[in-house]
């Protein structure tokens, strides 16, 4: 089924429904909504977009990203949702990768792709948009639940960014967990996208759209602590998606105001380690408001969920335990906590976190041997470690592919450490993370000189903000004579990582 036909069928039953608003202000109704979306899938079938054909999206949070993305599948193509804060270098990388046909581009971001890449651009917004949300509309293409949806691109150990298959099916699937095993969803709900659409928060945006919520984008079009209040307290109940990040952000900015989170429903927080402290503090202030998830790409946000109850809980013996854990298997997976040959393992010992069901992907795109050694016999093999107890809560006990989360972000110290070694001084280089109190953390690269080279943090910086995003290049250069290794040659980022509180960094990027 063409996941298209949630937005159709709500339409027919809510047109008047209030449906799209920037900043508090309606955009469109439901009626509005698909029919914007249905003239933009003819636009893009005059264009030449056949079915199952890859059109990207590559822009900040908007109320047309909704109508893009739904444009998409209605034409029966499917979308690539690109984050805008990469380099237009690594944008450009993933729309070559997914053969996109078209991008659909924010004003600022679009300038900047066209200076590298030449797949053929419409300003998401702009006035070809909106001539073409403005015709004669079609009917949704027929699509199979196995037909891809959504390429959604991360990247892997190697670096290079691969594309997650999501397909119809996959989406369904994720969406009729929300309101199973976080949140339920109601017409008088809305959902604040201060987090990227082209994550996570879009990843939600069906649910709500079948259930004919409101979705509210803040003007500003990202995350600003204090927006986020404003826009609940007038326009809630709200739920929203944030990393733990944000959450610390938006808890620091309502105590200064002496804001008690009027308007928020739900925050459903996700994406990277949550400090204990961090969330006890939030329950103390907002009520229990907050509903934990653990997932992937390969299993988008439907692995494991710790429900409000669950996390505002204090009279259960191990509650502090449960609370540092992820929740429970989702409705519609398994979860396994697995040895090296993918057996189960006793409750409380660490092994690799395994995964299999319905929303999880039944592959990487156009990459049969990363494929076959994520997915085995069916089950997702996740890369995370971590162990589950008799009760089944899951907790996380390291990330093996050693990713960074900064913000939010995944950051995968591969991809930095090969820019830094573009450089000719650099004769080695190590990328790790260090604990970050306003963005969980951040990120360090060590690293050594050539022989009778000098290096220079300055040149380093500039160099690596030519070619990958700022949000991944380093907060700090560490100029360090030698790594330390293990007997077969791999650095030992455990030691670096223990070095960065023994003393003063050798410059902080700016």
């Amino acid at each position: 089924m063409n996941l298209a036909l949630w937005l159709e069928r709500t339409a027919a039953a809510r047109g008047a429904q209030p449906a799209l608003l920037s900043g508090g202000r309606v955009v469109a109704d439901y009626a509005g909504f698909h029919a914007r979306s249905a003239a933009l899938a003819r636009a893009l079938t005059g264009r030449g977009i056949e079915p199952g054909a890859r059109v990207a999206i590559l822009s900040g949070n908007c109320p047309e990203y909704l109508i893009a993305l739904h444009g998409i599948w209605i034409a029966g193509a499917a979308a690539v949702p690109v984050n805008a804060r990469l380099h237009a270098r690594e944008a450009a990388f993933i729309l070559s990768d997914a053969g996109a046909a078209l991008v659909l581009a924010g004003a600022r971001e679009g300038a900047a792709l066209a200076e590298v890449c030449c797949v053929p651009q419409m300003e998401l917004g702009g006035a070809a948009f909106a001539a073409a949300t403005a015709g004669e509309g079609m009917a949704a293409v027929e699509r199979a639940a196995e037909d891809l949806a959504w390429l959604f691109y991360t990247s892997g150990t190697t670096g290079r960014p691969k594309g997650v298959c999501i397909t119809h099916g996959m989406l369904a699937a994720t969406a009729l967990c929300y309101p199973v095993d976080v949140d339920p969803v109601t017409a008088a709900d809305a959902a604040l996208y201060a987090a990227p659409m082209s994550h996570g928060a879009g990843l939600y945006a069906p649910i709500h759209v079948r259930m004919g919520a409101r979705h509210l984008v803040p003007a500003s079009g990202g995350f600003d602590a204090g927006e986020v209040l404003d826009l609940a307290a007038a326009h809630g109940p709200v739920s929203m998606f944030l990393a733990p990040t944000m959450v610390r952000r938006l808890l620091d900015a309502a105590a200064a105001r002496g804001s008690w989170g009027e308007g928020i429903r739900t925050v459903v927080y996700g994406g990277g380690p949550m400090y204990l402290a961090d969330i006890e503090e939030a329950v103390a202030r907002f009520g229990p408001k907050f509903v934990q998830i653990y997932g992937q790409g390969e299993c988008p946000m439907a692995i494991t969920a710790l429900s409000r109850a669950e996390v505002a809980d204090r009279s259960h013996p191990r509650w502090r335990d449960r609370l540092a854990s992820v929740g429970r298997a989702q409705s519609l997976v398994e979860v396994r906590v697995g040895d090296a040959a993918g057996r189960p393992l006793p409750a409380g010992e660490a092994g690799e976190i395994m995964v299999r069901g319905a929303p999880v992907m039944p592959g990487y795109w156009n990459a049969p041997e990363a494929t076959a050694k994520t997915l085995r016999e069916g089950w997702l093999m996740t890369g995370d470690v971590g162990r589950l107890d008799g009760d089944g809560y899951l907790t996380l006990v390291d990330r093996s592919k050693d990713v960074i989360i900064s913000g939010g972000s995944n950051v995968y110290p591969r991809e930095v450490e090969e820019v830094l070694l573009m450089r000719a001084e650099v004769h080695e280089a190590a990328v790790v993370g260090r604990p970050s109190a306003e963005w969980g953390e951040e990120v360090v690269a060590f690293v050594v000189p050539a022989p009778g080279a000098a290096v220079e943090p300055a040149a380093l910086d500039a160099h690596c903000l030519g070619r990958i995003a700022r949000f991944k290049r380093p907060k700090a250069y560490v100029v360090v004579p030698a790594l330390p290794k293990n007997n077969y040659g791999k650095v030992l980022k455990t030691e670096l990582r223990r070095s960065l509180g023994d003393g003063p960094l050798d410059r902080e990027a700016t």
